[in-house]
């Protein structure tokens, strides 16, 4: 019998779970101030491995928040659509009116 197919719920919350990790949120805002990074120039500004940063870039990439550009040897990301720094803003915005609530909330991971 073949798995069901996920439901749009699910994979509205699915993609809601890339930006559960706070490095690839730190990624994303980072790509939105500077445009275009490149993996070392991330590993950088996030005091990270290069495996960690590129397995969070791999995620981000695949699930449509950021895309590529290569040159010679370097690839660079950017953010892929500006709807993803918009949904960044709408949740800071959302935030300063809940963080205390979300600081506390023991109910999510």
């Amino acid at each position: 019998m073949l798995p069901a197919q996920p439901t749009e719920p699910d994979l509205i919350a699915k993609y809601f779970k890339v930006l559960a990790d706070p490095t690839r949120v730190r990624i994303l805002e980072l790509l939105a101030d500077r445009s275009e990074l490149s993996v070392s120039e991330l590993m950088d500004a996030l005091g990270q491995a290069q495996s960690k940063v590129s397995n969070h870039l791999a995620c981000l990439r695949w699930c449509g928040f950021v895309q590529t550009r290569r040159e010679h040897r370097v690839v660079f990301y950017r953010v892929a659509d500006g709807r993803v720094l918009e949904l960044l803003m709408l949740g800071r915005a959302l935030l300063a009116d809940n963080a205390a609530h979300v600081a506390c909330c023991q109910r999510v991971a």
